[in-house]
């Protein structure tokens, strides 16, 4: 059987779960061309990209699936609330149909859950009503400090919880930080794993632990997996 946060992807590939990532700040319009070219190829959920490129992605795409992701306040989180809502708007603006913001690490580490509570409702306003997952850096906080930065992302209205920007030097996501997001969400909001997912084995741990999404940069080397006639979600877990 499936475990919960995966029943509903059960005839899906896993093709479907994977937001084709590409965040470095020397990517090129070629690099971004390509990447939503490999996403549309492999049938990715979606691409995610910095703002600067999410127009690209969006012409690129014309409208039609994969989904297009911008960042907002990447990496550091550290822009403040008026700058993340108004960097929001601009990517809805140009296309966007998700948002993965990062919250305020200084907030988390510093215990002021009411302002990040603040934030992340400020973004999910701006977002108006599209899909908002909130970037927690999970490896650079403690396991308080995460299981209380995803109860007040969730509480604000973020539909999704994802473990990392794979910017920080602390590090990416890990099967623990995974498993306590889920318990955090129950069913009330989605796990992405994001930050060293390089291969079929990482995403496959990842969604064992609790994850029902997955950001990487790797997929497209992932072979018949990720190809036509790839195996659903249920054959690939139960084969593996």
């Amino acid at each position: 059987m499936l475990p919960p946060w995966l029943e509903a992807y059960r005839h899906e590939p896993l093709a479907a779960l994977v937001d084709h990532t590409l965040l470095r700040p020397e990517a090129t319009e070629d690099d971004i061309l390509r990447l939503a070219d490999e996403a549309r190829r492999h049938r990715f959920g979606a691409v995610c990209v910095n703002g600067q490129w999410v127009a690209t992605v969006a012409r690129r795409l014309g409208g039609a699936a994969p989904r297009v992701v911008a960042v907002v306040g990447f990496p550091l989180g550290a822009s403040g609330l008026m700058p993340k809502a108004a960097e929001t708007r601009l990517a809805i603006a140009d296309g966007a149909q998700e948002i993965d913001m990062v919250m305020s690490l200084g907030h988390a580490r510093g215990g002021h859950w009411e302002e990040l509570r603040d934030e992340v409702l400020a973004v999910v306003d701006a977002a108006g009503g599209r899909l908002v997952k909130v970037i927690v850096e999970s490896a650079a906080l403690s396991a308080r400090e995460l299981e209380l930065g995803c109860r007040a992302a969730i509480e604000a209205g973020a539909l999704f919880v994802k473990t990392s920007t794979g910017f920080h030097p602390a590090g990416g996501a890990t099967v623990q930080a995974v498993e306590q997001m889920r318990r955090v969400a129950g069913e009330r909001a989605g796990v992405k794993a994001s930050g060293g997912i390089r291969t079929i084995e990482d995403a496959l741990t990842m969604l064992r632990a609790g994850a029902n999404r997955l950001g990487t940069s790797s997929a497209a080397g992932w072979g018949a997996v990720v190809a036509a006639g790839a195996p659903s979600l249920q054959e690939l877990l139960a084969g593996g």
